[in-house]
């Protein structure tokens, strides 16, 4: 099952991103298996991170829970707002993604 995880920065969490970035990404990796899709929300006209969202492909909510509960960016107190929603695949386009992890 897909399950979307969306989470919104808690006011200040630049320091806590940067002192945990490493952590964060070593746990995606060792997650590869389960994580579909990922990355970071973005204000509109600025480089600023505002949050994440990750989605994860897990038999089961509590394996969605598990998942976020143990992610180091939550751990440390990065978000304000977690919320994990159960979704279904419908069209799926990866050719229109974009070329750059950028959006170009």
């Amino acid at each position: 099952m897909l399950y979307i995880i969306y989470q919104e920065d808690a006011p200040g969490s630049a320091a806590i991103r940067a002192r945990v970035k490493e952590a964060h990404f070593a746990y995606l990796e060792t997650h590869r298996d389960i994580l579909v899709l990922g990355g970071a929300l973005l204000a509109d006209e600025d480089p600023a991170r505002i949050g994440s969202v990750l989605i994860i492909n897990v038999p089961n909510r509590a394996a969605a829970e598990a998942f976020s509960a143990n992610e180091p960016l939550r751990c440390a107190g990065t978000f304000r707002s977690v919320k994990i929603t159960r979704m279904r695949r419908g069209q799926w386009n990866p050719a229109a993604a974009p070329a750059t992890a950028e959006g170009n």
